[in-house]
């Protein structure tokens, strides 16, 4: 991987989720090829995400919950279910299935 900022790093890796998929912030982290907590860092670029061809709402929690969002969990929730993904009790079903993986 061509080699930027981190948060850019971040940015490119979050591109290439498909639609209807979703990855975690682990994922990403491991991706990055970084160890230990990366993925508060993770967490911290994508709230600070400043372009709208970049789709943050498609990572989500280890355990399949949604997560956070800079515009809020509900607007996460309502881009997620216009992919196509179910959510019930804030957690992507089928999370296994729709799980993303950058191998």
């Amino acid at each position: 991987m061509k080699k930027g900022t981190f948060f850019e790093d971040v940015y490119s890796l979050c591109k290439k989720i498909p639609k209807g998929r979703v990855t975690t912030y682990k994922e990403i982290g491991r991706k990055l090829g970084r160890k230990g907590q990366v993925y508060r860092a993770v967490g911290v670029a994508l709230n600070r995400n400043p372009y709208k061809s970049v789709p943050c709402h498609r990572v989500v929690l280890s355990n399949g919950r949604v997560g956070g969002f800079a515009r809020g969990v509900a607007a996460k929730i309502k881009l997620l279910k216009s992919e196509g993904l179910l959510i019930r009790k804030d957690k992507i079903v089928d999370f296994d299935e729709k799980f993303f993986s950058f191998e």
